[in-house]
Formats: structure tokens, C-alpha cells, sequence
């Protein structure tokens, strides 16, 4: 059963859906009524569509295109999830993907441009920031164009098993990830050689252990950052960063910003996404 509240309406609507299916759920033809993105914040779903499948897990982004039919699945997490959908009106997606080619519905795996951005999205909803959701979803739908344009989406083909094993090793690194983790202790954890764990984790998920790893860590930055006035040092730590240097990057990489400018923008200062916009264009 899926909980649905509308948060913004208008050109750019924002929807947070909640839904609590299991594997017990019989899965059922689903059709996309909008050009949208959906940011993943809680808990996996399956997704089939356009004769390819994708596994979610938090941090990832759901994709759909007006009229393409698909199917969720949630046979690997008995938990439900949650999202926080953007639908896009058709006149932007015209103008941040003029052919319309990196808007195709299906899913992206957590990629760090993506992650901090939906977590700001995420505060934004909760009312913590002074963004408007509709200027975070423009850079959203504008950041998710620039990486779906790169993303060649090509993944090796896994069994049942090897799906479930990934997606429960991703909640598991989701849970534990400002823990010091290493792929020998991760693989363990999944009963599987460090090998063949990378090997089924990243024809999964799209991303290697590690790299998901970091981004569940951006993810809990980005969100302390907009939340509280803790120092950054503090919050690196929390977030599982040893290095205070390599969190700076990784956060800057990931944002385009440094932490103390993301959290600016978290406060009201628009520039970081008015530059942003313009450099798209």
C-alpha cells in the first residue's frame, strides 16, 4: 500500500511517497503519468521497464518518462521505502535536455553528484532549509541530465540470489556506514569472497562497494550540514570521514561547493543554484 502527499503543486509538483510492499506483494503494470525524478531517501524496490532491470537503494534516483509502462518489485526488503518524486513540467525538460535522450525511464545508481543534491531536496521537504523545492528539484533534474548523459547504463546480468545478496549488503552499508569498513570485512558480511562480492555488487548496483560507501556518507553530511550549525570537522567524523581533508574534496566533487557554501545555500543563498543552472545551459 503506497502513501502519497503531495507537497508542492503548481508547474513543478513534488510528491513523497511512502510505500510499505513486501515480498509478499504481487507486483502489477505501472505507467509513468510525467516526466520525473525520484530520489530514493529510505529502503530498496526492484524496477523493470523498457526490458531492463534495476535494483534501488537509498541514494539512487528513479527515472520516468511519460507513458512508459514499468514494474516495481520489492521481493529483496521486507521494509518498504520511501521517495521524494519531482515531476517536471515538459517546457524544462526541453530546455536542460533539448532531444529529450537522457531522460529514459528507468533508474541511476548513487552517484555522489546526485546524493548531496537529494538530500538537500529531502531538507528542504522536512522544512529545514530556506530552498524552495522547486529551484532544488530544477537543480536535481538539471544535475541527473548532465550525469545520464554519461552513464552508459551498461551492467553485467545477475541472478535472483546475487540481487538480493547486493541490495540487503547495501541496506546493511547504508545502516553502518560511519563505521570503518573495508570490501574484506563488507564481503564477509554478504558470505562471499571480496572478489566475486565486488563483482555481483557493482552488476547490481551500478556503483563498487565502496563508492556507495562514500555517497551514504555524503548523504549523511549533506544532511547534517543543511540541519544544524555543528562544525564541518565534527560532521565529517559523524558521517564516517577520518580525513577532514578528504571529506573537503569528496564534498566539493560531489556539490561543486565546498561544505561551508552547501550549507549557505541550505540558508537561502540561491547563487550556488543560479550558477549552476547557468553553466547547463
Amino acid at each position: 500500500m503506497a502513501r502519497i502527499r503531495k507537497l508542492l503543486e503548481g508547474p513543478l509538483c513534488v510528491v513523497d511517497y511512502r510505500c510499505d510492499a513486501g515480498p509478499g506483494e504481487r507486483p502489477f503494470v505501472e505507467q509513468h503519468g510525467g516526466w520525473s525524478v525520484s530520489y530514493v531517501r529510505r529502503g530498496s524496490f526492484g524496477c523493470r521497464c523498457g526490458g531492463r532491470s534495476f535494483e534501488l537503494v537509498p541514494g539512487s534516483l528513479l527515472v520516468g518518462r511519460p507513458g512508459d509502462e514499468y514494474i516495481c518489485t520489492h521481493e529483496h526488503h521486507a521494509g518498504g521505502d520511501e521517495c521524494l518524486a519531482f515531476f517536471i513540467p515538459p517546457a524544462v525538460v526541453d530546455e536542460v535536455d533539448g532531444r529529450r535522450r537522457a531522460w529514459r525511464s528507468g533508474a541511476l545508481p548513487p552517484l555522489a553528484e546526485l546524493v548531496v543534491l537529494g538530500e538537500l531536496a529531502q531538507r528542504t521537504a522536512d522544512g529545514a532549509t530556506d530552498l524552495g523545492l522547486d529551484e532544488v528539484g530544477l537543480a536535481l533534474a538539471s544535475r541527473f541530465v548532465a550525469a545520464a548523459s554519461g552513464d552508459a547504463q551498461r551492467r553485467a546480468r545477475a541472478g535472483a540470489a546475487d540481487r538480493r545478496r547486493a541490495v540487503a549488503s547495501a541496506l546493511w552499508i547504508d545502516a553502518h556506514a560511519d563505521e570503518e569498513l573495508t570490501l574484506a570485512g563488507m564481503a564477509a558480511q554478504c558470505g562471499l569472497s571480496a572478489w566475486h562480492y565486488l563483482r555481483v555488487f557493482s552488476a547490481v548496483l551500478g556503483v563498487t562497494p565502496h563508492q556507495y560507501l562514500v555517497r551514504c556518507r555524503l548523504r549523511r553530511a549533506a544532511g547534517a550540514l543543511a540541519d544544524d550549525d555543528r562544525p564541518v570537522t565534527g560532521i565529517a567524523l559523524d558521517a564516517g570521514f577520518a580525513d577532514l581533508s578528504n571529506f573537503v574534496r569528496s564534498f566539493r566533487r560531489a556539490a561543486g561547493v565546498s561544505p561551508r557554501g552547501f550549507r549557505h545555500a541550505s540558508r537561502g543563498d540561491r547563487k550556488i543554484f543560479q550558477e549552476r543552472l547557468a553553466r547547463r545551459s
